[in-house]
């Protein structure tokens, strides 16, 4: 189906938002009617912050709120504690509560940049599974909700079926997630009247375990209302690599995590055959817009790369920092200056008087090169600059002789640079 009366799923399938549904047209009526809707899709804590893997997923709950519609962040505080062993081959590392809970505060900060909370009908609210999951009576709920799910065809879930060929270890820890899950929708379809699951194709059998599951409970004499699933697919760039993975590790979304700086560059330094992809899913461009920018071809194909780079900084950091990321970029490239947003490594002024050895210094904070033996391939390779200098020495010091204007300017191939910036020790009298 894909001529739709809802603006939502208009817009998002025009845009390449759309995978599968377990009912288009019955969804398509729901979101037409003119009433807000809710809908949700849940993260769990595993990590103090969201990577650009997530990102579709949070643009789709922007679209839903834009569309007119409630958009729920469901934070899996309690589905944490067990482990989604989605596309894993082993089990995760457990969890304290503490770990858990300053997890989810950094995750909060993300969605506060691409969402309006807050108490009106189409204002998103931020809910956690621990406050359901945490007050179950295990024996009960296995009753109550356990029966309606077959182990047979648990077993042919992707989550599972792979995990059991590769004969890594499957917990029943793990193989309790999928009902908790489905009991996600259940809670959030009584608490919340939500009444749509979203997220990526790999929890397909998840989100139809909930909407099955609402089903099944409504035969029992439930009030819940009808509910639905909706998938978006997994992303990967054009060399089929999985999106947001680079060499030097995931593309977070948080500032503490990834320089804005960093984030910008990873946008502009996206392939041709993804710009266009890439435009409509992580930008919100007019799709007019978009399809003169990937209509360039060459070295115009710039320009579009530069203006994904542009709008995708602006939602996830600001339009300050997206300004002052690109400003650094002509800087750096085109003027040859410095910039005043590169990754800063500063080291004692001690130590570089008495000679920092240039192999240590890019790989100071893990920002060019992550051991001091990736730092010298960098140099043997002839992809380390100092100060737009080659280095072909990989026993080479730095000293206070080489500072410009206070400061070294370090580059690892064309497109990654640091300052290097000496301190003073702070005087504690």
């Amino acid at each position: 189906m894909t001529d739709f009366r809802s603006s939502f799923l208009q817009r998002v399938s025009e845009r390449g938002y759309v995978h599968q549904c377990t009912d288009f047209a019955g969804l398509d009526r729901l979101l037409a009617d003119g009433a807000p809707v809710g809908a949700y899709i849940g993260f769990d804590c595993t990590a103090p912050g969201l990577h650009v893997g997530s990102l579709l997923q949070i643009m789709l709950l922007r679209h839903f709120q834009q569309a007119g519609h409630r958009p729920i962040v469901l934070i899996g505080g309690g589905t944490t504690r067990v482990g989604d062993p989605s596309g894993k081959d082993e089990s995760r590392r457990l969890l304290d509560d503490a770990t858990i809970a300053a997890n989810a505060a950094g995750i909060r900060r993300v969605f506060e940049r691409f969402l309006t909370f807050g108490d009106g009908p189409t204002d998103a609210i931020m809910v956690d599974n621990q406050d359901w999951l945490g007050e179950l009576r295990y024996v009960e709920f296995l009753r109550t909700i356990g029966r309606h799910f077959s182990v047979n065809r648990m077993l042919t879930f992707d989550s599972v079926r792979l995990r059991l060929e590769r004969e890594q270890p499957l917990s029943f820890l793990e193989f309790n997630y999928m009902i908790l899950q489905a009991y996600d929708f259940t809670e959030l379809a009584r608490r919340e009247g939500c009444a749509l699951q979203m997220g990526g194709s790999d929890q397909w059998g998840n989100i139809v375990n909930g909407v099955e599951l609402a089903r099944r409970l409504d035969g029992a004499g439930s009030s819940l209302p009808s509910l639905y699933g909706l998938t978006s697919p997994l992303v990967t760039t054009a060399s089929g690599e999985k999106m947001g993975k680079t060499a030097r590790g995931a593309v977070w979304l948080n500032a503490a995590m990834r320089s804005p700086y960093d984030y910008w560059q990873f946008w502009r330094n996206t392939a041709d055959a993804d710009i266009g992809r890439f435009l409509r899913l992580f930008t919100e461009l007019p799709l007019a817009e978009i399809r003169r920018l990937e209509g360039l071809s060459g070295p115009d194909a710039n320009v579009a790369k530069v203006r994904l780079a542009n709008e995708a900084t602006r939602l996830a950091h600001g339009q300050h920092e997206a300004e002052r990321a690109a400003a650094t970029a002509r800087a750096t490239f085109e003027q040859g200056g410095t910039g005043a947003a590169l990754p800063t490594i500063l080291v004692p002024a001690a130590e570089l008087e008495a000679g920092l050895p240039v192999v240590k210094a890019f790989a100071r904070d893990s920002i060019l090169a992550a051991t001091n033996g990736e730092a010298r391939r960098l140099i043997r390779g002839g992809g380390a600059r100092v100060n737009d200098v080659r280095v072909t020495d990989e026993h080479l010091t730095l000293g206070p002789s080489d500072l410009i204007d206070g400061e070294l300017r370090l580059s690892a191939g064309r497109k990654r640079h640091a300052v290097l910036r000496p301190i003073e020790p702070q005087r504690t009298d």
